[in-house]
């Protein structure tokens, strides 16, 4: 019988990650839902996917801090065993802003949280899946945004350019260890029916936005989940260093 996988996903308690948490419970994999703040939101996702006969732990963490990133996956080692994927998800979004409104703390805070996370969560993940370190391989799945290509003017510059840095970061990362039995890909995710739209002061957002949008329509967190899915599976066993748009056709 083959061994269950293993699947951390950061910022899991709601939106997209909530989403790819119960898509991969579904695919048998065990999994751990990364969370900052929100235990009760994280906690519902896992009730959901225990009382449907998944595995599935939650892990409270700030993946800002380093130390707190090794904290969570020395856990999920003694918890759950060998990470095969890791979903880089977590991710904030401050009011819409133009830069000349913009403070240093702003935009600081925000690629810490963006950016440094994702480095730090994938170095862990490497140093556990690659055939160099005596792992068996695995994948990691980056969560940038459409905002990588259009830039959010207006709106959320800081925000575009720390997804921007993703995109690089996937790219390098994927030829980096290509050799060592990882793949790396991104998904970028348009305007998608999330919480996030409020965090940034417009919770209506997409519906303003509809009417540029050639499908005429928002996304759903279900619909990037398949796509991080799919990247993570053996379906994509010859992709690494790519990118899926799920943006409507913009």
């Amino acid at each position: 019988m083959n061994k269950q996988k293993v699947v951390l996903i950061t910022g899991a308690g709601r939106g997209i990650g909530a989403a790819t948490a119960k898509l991969f419970a579904g695919k048998n994999y065990a999994v751990c839902i990364n969370y900052k703040s929100n235990a009760e939101a994280a906690n519902t996702v896992a009730e959901e996917i225990i009382h449907n006969g998944g595995k599935c732990i939650t892990v409270q963490a700030d993946v800002a801090s380093e130390p707190e990133v090794v904290r969570l996956f020395e856990t999920i080692d003694k918890q759950l065993g060998p990470l095969s994927v890791l979903v880089n998800n977590a991710g904030i979004l401050r009011p819409q802003s133009r830069l000349e409104d913009m403070t240093a703390d702003r935009v600081n805070s925000l690629l810490v949280n963006n950016v440094t996370s994702y480095f730090i969560c994938s170095r862990e993940a490497v140093k556990r899946m690659s055939t160099r370190h005596g792992g068996s391989g695995g994948a990691i799945v980056n969560v940038s945004s459409g905002a990588a290509r259009s830039g959010s003017p207006n709106e959320y510059i800081d925000y575009a350019a720390s997804k921007g840095a993703i995109d690089t970061l996937t790219k390098g990362l994927a030829l980096e260890v290509a050799a060592e039995g990882i793949r790396v890909n991104c998904v970028r995710p348009g305007f998608i029916y999330t919480d996030m739209h409020a965090d940034g002061g417009e919770p209506d957002r997409i519906e303003r936005l509809k009417p540029i949008i050639p499908l005429q329509r928002g996304g759903y967190p279900e619909e990037v989940a398949e796509a991080i899915y799919w990247l993570a599976s053996d379906k994509s066993a010859f992709s690494t260093g790519n990118y899926v748009d799920i943006t409507g056709g913009i």
